[in-house]
C-alpha cells in the first residue's frame, strides 16, 4: 500500500492532536496557548487539504476526518477558551447565584461549529468562497478577543451580557446564508481581485502594528480586529449585491 495515501490523514491526525491541545490549555486558563494550538491546527488544516489534492488521494474518509478534527480544534477550543473566561469575569450580583451554570453557554460554539462543518460537507455552492463564517475564523475571533482582552470584556458588569450576546450571533453567523468572500485567486492581477488584495494588506497591517506594540503576544491579539472586519466588510458587499 503507498504510503502517500496516509499523508493527508496523518496531517489530519495533527490538526486534531492540535486542537486537544488547545483544549487543555484553554481548560487551565491559559488562552495564549490555546490560542497558539489552534493557529498550529489552521496550519495542519491547510497543509491536509493541500497535500490530498497534489497526491491525488482524497477520500470519503479523509473528508470526515477533517470534519471531526475541525470541530475539535475550531469548535471545542474556542469554546473552552469562552468557557473559561466566563469563569473569572465580573457578574452583576443578581447572576451571582448563575455562575457555575452560565459559563456553559459557550458550548453553544461548538454545537454550531459542527453544524456549519456538517452543512460545508454537502454544500456544493462553496468551491471559490463561503457561505457562513468559516470555523477557523470564528475560532481565530475568539481566541483573539479573549488574548487581548480589552476592559470592555472583563472589567463592566454588563460584559457577561455581551458575551453571551456574542456568542449568540456568532453561532448565528456560521449557519447564515450570507456569502463571505475567500482569499482564493484564479489570477493574480489586481484587477477582479481588489477585495482581496485590500484585505490581506489590512491584515498585515493590523498584525505588524499589534506585535510592534506588544513584542510575539500581538501577533495573538490582532485577529479579532481582522475577523471582524473580514464580516462587516462581506456583509457590505452582501448587501451592495442584494
Amino acid at each position: 500500500m503507498s504510503m502517500k495515501k496516509h499523508i493527508p490523514n496523518t496531517i489530519t491526525c495533527c490538526n486534531l492532536i492540535s486542537g486537544c491541545i488547545a483544549t487543555s490549555f484553554a481548560f487551565g486558563g491559559n488562552p495564549e496557548m490555546a490560542l497558539l494550538w489552534i493557529i498550529i491546527g489552521a496550519t495542519f488544516d491547510f497543509f491536509d487539504g493541500m497535500s490530498a489534492r497534489l497526491l491525488h488521494v482524497s477520500s470519503p474518509i479523509g473528508k470526515e476526518l477533517d470534519s471531526l478534527a475541525d470541530d475539535v480544534t475550531f469548535g471545542v477550543a474556542p469554546a473552552t477558551i469562552v468557557f473559561s473566561h466566563l469563569q473569572v469575569m465580573e457578574y452583576p450580583e443578581f447572576l451571582e447565584p448563575m455562575r457555575p451554570w452560565l459559563p456553559y453557554a459557550a458550548f453553544i460554539i461548538a454545537a454550531f461549529s459542527a453544524l456549519r462543518l456538517a452543512k460545508f460537507n454537502l454544500d456544493e455552492r462553496q468551491t471559490t468562497s463561503f457561505i457562513g463564517v468559516p470555523t477557523p475564523a470564528n475560532a481565530l475571533f475568539w481566541g483573539s478577543l479573549v488574548v487581548f482582552n480589552p476592559a470592555w470584556l472583563t472589567n463592566l458588569s454588563w460584559s457577561v451580557y455581551l458575551v453571551l450576546a456574542l456568542i449568540l450571533i456568532t453561532s448565528y453567523l456560521l449557519v447564515c446564508e450570507m456569502p463571505l468572500f475567500a482569499l482564493k485567486f484564479k489570477q493574480w492581477s489586481f484587477k477582479g481581485n481588489e477585495v482581496k488584495y485590500g484585505f490581506a494588506g489590512f491584515a498585515v497591517a493590523i498584525l505588524a502594528l499589534s506585535v510592534a506594540d506588544e513584542g510575539a503576544r500581538g501577533f495573538l491579539q490582532g485577529w479579532w480586529i481582522i475577523i471582524l472586519m473580514y464580516v462587516l466588510l462581506s456583509a457590505i458587499l452582501f448587501m451592495r449585491k442584494k
